[in-house]
């Protein structure tokens, strides 16, 4: 079936091709001068569609793709002249035809009878979505995927000419702070007329002169006509049956929006594994540009003490969830906008993984080890969100934010050792946090702008660990056995009971204030100068203790053997930097140059044992960055920065720490900092005259007094500790996409490359491990809007490790087929397929295939009762096999995932 939708598809697109003429020209005005950005549409007279347009480039070229021996009506159009209409006839061959524009100097608005599919306003690319629907889309990904130079990326998010859009507006309002995944999954594509891609995008209007936004995209989605005033959206119900379980699925998703009010609100109850985000989406939520206009050099890491859950959502046996949010934003006048959400998510997800474990330097004696892991999860958490921008005039902005985060996790896992034997986990932790943000920018005059920014974080965090190994004393000869009995004499454990039932309770509190104040005198036209005044204040405290339940209910904390019978942590760490920073700005024709540097103090102390440990100096940070305007679609950008990186309060802390039962870590009070040397290569071109988009990155990185861990291992159980290691780490990654639309078909092609070079040190020796991945992704995608749309692509990918001693290769092989069909104008057909080999070459490849298709009816385009058969994992696999190298060892996984589930559907549109 799926060579013969491959076979039928490509030869309408062969038949399309070879029927195909070009049509060419140049635009210009009455003067001879040429018109860049001029909109050429063509609408074949018998069909009475708009079937080709072209915009022109800045020498006024145009270029268009027509039928053989068909008649059309030719409009070309420019902002302030006349709009020419003229009628051709085409025939065997191709077509030269030049247009000259008159003044328009009535600017009566002409009337066309067809929107252009994509127009350029200065920074901002406007598409016309109804020009890229052909009736299967149900929701904005679905539209935003047909749309030259945009991608939905593997993980959700939006790309635009290779940056991730990081905001999304719906008539110019924040939906849920900007979060494109919660848009994407859930704006009716039915609603949405135009899509606006606002590149340079700035949220302080007084600093879009003075700073560079080239990284910043945002997307604007605006609303048809109708939509506003009136409650839109829709509510899908669902029901279904598994081997296992009756299958239920209920979505409502509900807007209102207005010129002063809107409200969003999106639910989710179901257990088929749809989930519109995922706890990783939670954890990340907050989206917008409201972070400091300049990185100030300096990176604190406060750590992350939350669980990490046995596999992704995406690779889970069961998934229960329920999810509800709502997002507002009110103005009550023009210089107040109040904003804000709330979600409420909990999710139950049952996981099983078996692994195997292979150690990369054989001489070490470390056994190989086959594990077998289920994971019983519960995950709530909420966040709460509130927002104000106060804009009384364009002099002034003042916004502030506030949002607040908690959580309630827990893991219960079982794991079978081929090593250990088996083992009980519980995992446990409850954090929370509040972060407020408070900015404030004034213009003086046209010379003056100060702008000041601050960000202050409160976070505790309190994971609570529990393991349960068993100890046969009796049967210690067996190394099997007893691989965790050293260990367990070295940690001052009981080793006399049948199990050892070890808990760790951890405390981590967090506070931190980052602020600076940056003024702008704008020197001239071409250049300004930039000075910075800011500071980060940082404390965090770590409380943890180790101890074991004995058998009559007591807790017993031991003493260990080693790390200076260490075990308990109670550390304070104080962190301190304050900076000045200067740079400067100067446009020269299509360069850009800003040069600068900060000073910073910096000051740490942290306090254990009843010692403190300080480190008080001076570091001069310089940067650099070039642009290259070439013109308006296409630029350069190099930037190089030095940056100095601080580690948590975890790597600090002299006792000891359970990661989990096989990991155990003690910290290194007098641990630097470790400095980087960070370059990045940027190349984009958009170019509408011959319909190619093209991105490309190199990036490089050097550490130098990185921080390492020093590891141990006593069979499979491992101890580290840190220090600052005099090898220095480097990598080199580059990227890149072109895209090339010939009429109905868009090409591409997407590479990455990543180079990674590792200074490991394992039982006190060190070695190198070096990572070297290549992977090239072509595709094949039609646009039709009356016949069926195809995606052909293939993921071709090779991972070379070399760890030391040993060396592992990985080819992964991934051809994937998307096909959907709008038949009679109220069936839609949908199915996707993939087929993934990995080989590693010293073991049988590996494969697994996914298959999910769906059918939908509803009477016509108007109706609004939708019904739909929808199919997952039609093929009914069992598991996903993965292969993977650290710079420890060698991964072979395989991860257990929901069987096949087949639901009917109802949506009701409202």
């Amino acid at each position: 079936m799926i060579k013969r939708i491959v076979f039928i598809t490509l030869f309408l697109v062969a038949n399309c091709a070879f029927a195909q003429l070009k049509m060419q020209g140049v635009v210009k005005d009455s003067l001879g001068a040429s018109l860049e950005l001029a909109n050429v549409i063509a609408i074949n007279q018998e069909t009475k569609t708009l079937q080709s347009y072209g915009i022109t480039d800045q020498n006024g070229r145009f270029q268009i793709s027509l039928t053989k021996n068909s008649n059309y009506s030719i409009q070309v159009s420019y902002v302030g002249m006349k709009t020419v209409t003229e009628h051709i006839s085409t025939q065997e061959e191709d077509l030269t035809k030049d247009f000259v524009l008159q003044t328009d100097n009535v600017l009566d608005a002409v009337e066309l009878t067809y929107e252009m599919p994509v127009t350029i306003k200065g920074d901002t690319l406007v598409y016309n979505a109804d020009s890229f629907k052909n009736g299967s889309e149900r929701k904005l990904e679905d539209v935003l995927e047909k749309l030259p130079g945009v991608e939905i990326n593997d993980s959700g998010q939006i790309e635009v000419e290779g940056n991730v859009v990081t905001k999304l507006m719906v008539n110019g309002k924040d939906f849920f702070d900007g979060d494109t995944k919660l848009a994407t999954k859930n704006i009716p594509s039915n609603a949405v007329d135009k899509v606006q891609v606002l590149r340079n995008y700035s949220e302080v209007s007084q600093l879009s002169g003075v700073t560079n936004n080239q990284d910043n995209y945002a997307i604007n989605i605006k609303l048809k006509e109708g939509k506003e005033n009136f409650w839109f959206g829709n509510i899908t119900a669902s029901a279904g049956a598994s081997p296992d379980d009756e299958l239920y699925l209920v979505q409502p998703k509900l807007f209102y929006y207005s010129p002063k009010f809107s409200i969003n609100f999106l639910g989710d109850l179901n257990n088929t594994g749809e989930l519109a985000l995922t706890r990783r989406d939670i954890r990340s939520f907050g989206g917008g540009f409201r972070a400091p206009s300049r990185s100030s050099g300096t990176s604190i890491d406060l750590g992350d003490n939350s669980l990490n859950f046995l596999t992704s959502q995406a690779n889970a046996l069961e998934i229960k969830n329920k999810m509800a949010a709502t997002n507002f934003s009110y103005s009550p006048n023009k210089a107040l906008d109040i904003s804000g959400f709330a979600i409420l998510n909990s999710n139950r997800t049952l996981s099983k993984e078996v692994n195997f474990v292979q150690y990369t330097d054989s001489d070490l004696g470390i056994p190989d080890e086959t594990t077998e892991q289920t994971s019983n999860e519960s995950s709530d958490q909420g966040l709460l969100k509130l927002s104000a921008a106060y804009k009384p005039n364009v002099n002034n902005q003042l916004d502030y934010d506030v949002l607040g985060r908690f959580s309630k996790d827990v893991q219960d896992q079982n794991l079978l050792s081929s090593v250990v034997g088996n083992t009980s986990q519980l995992d446990e932790v409850t954090p929370f946090s509040i972060n407020q943000n408070i900015n404030y920018y004034y213009t003086l005059n046209e010379s003056n702008i100060f702008a000041f920014e601050a960000q202050h974080l409160i976070k505790n965090e309190d994971p609570f660990y529990n393991a349960v190994l068993v100890n046969d004393p009796e049967n210690n000869d067996d190394a099997d056995d007893d691989a965790f009995d050293t260990t367990a004499e070295a940690m001052g454990f009981n080793t006399s009971f049948d199990n050892y039932d070890l808990g760790q309770d951890r405390l981590v509190k967090s506070n931190q204030l980052d602020a600076k104040l940056d003024y702008y005198y704008i020197l001239n036209s071409k250049s300004n100068i930039n000075f910075t005044l800011g500071t980060i204040l940082s404390k965090q405290e770590f409380n943890s203790n180790i101890f074991q339940f004995l058998d009559d209910g007591t807790e017993f904390e031991p003493t260990p053997t080693f790390n200076d019978g260490l075990a308990k942590n109670d550390t304070d760490y104080n962190f301190t930097d304050v900076y000045l920073g200067t740079h400067y700005t100067l446009k020269s024709g299509k360069f850009t140059f800003i040069p600068g540097f900060s000073i910073h103090s910096y000051g740490n102390k942290n306090s254990q044992f009843g010692e403190t440990y300080k480190d008080n100096f001076v570091k001069f940070l310089p940067d650099f960055e070039t642009i290259i305007q070439f013109k308006k679609s296409e630029s350069l950008n190099l930037r190089y920065s030095m940056q100095n990186n601080f580690t948590d309060i975890t790597k600090l802390a002299e006792g000891l720490v359970f990661n989990n039962y096989s990991s155990i870590q003690f910290g290194e009070p007098e641990l630097q900092n470790a400095l980087s040397h960070k370059v990045n290569l940027v190349y984009r071109s958009f170019n509408l005259f011959n319909y190619t988009n093209v991105f490309a990155r190199l990036s490089y990185n050097k550490n130098i007094d990185q921080i390492r861990g020093l590891t141990n291992f006593e069979n499979v159980i491992r101890t580290s500790t840190f220090f600052n290691s005099n090898f220095a780490d480097e990598s080199v990654s580059a990227s890149g996409r072109i895209q090339r639309t010939f009429g109905k078909l868009r090409a591409g092609l997407t590479t990455g490359f990543n180079y990674s070079k590792i200074n490991q040190f394992i039982q006190d020796r060190q070695s190198v491990n070096e990572n070297f991945t290549q992977t090239y992704t072509p595709e094949l995608r039609t646009n039709f809007t009356e016949a069926p749309n195809i995606r052909l692509r293939y993921r071709y990918s090779v991972s070379d490790n070399n760890q030391g001693t040993s060396s592992t290769k990985f080819v992964t092989n991934a051809p994937s087929i998307d096909f959907d069909a709008y038949i009679w104008k109220s069936l839609t057909f949908k199915t996707d397929y993939t087929y993934t080999n990995q080989d590693s070459g010293t073991q049988p490849a590996q494969s697994f295939q996914t298959w999910d298709a769906s059918l939908a009816y509803r009477k016509n385009e108007d109706s609004k009762w939708e019904y739909e058969i929808k199919a997952t994992n039609l093929l009914n696999i069992d598991s996903r096999v993965t292969n993977s190298a650290t710079n420890l060892s060698v991964l072979n996984s395989e991860t257990f995932i929901q069987p096949r589930f087949v639901t009917f559907r109802v949506r009701y549109e409202l």
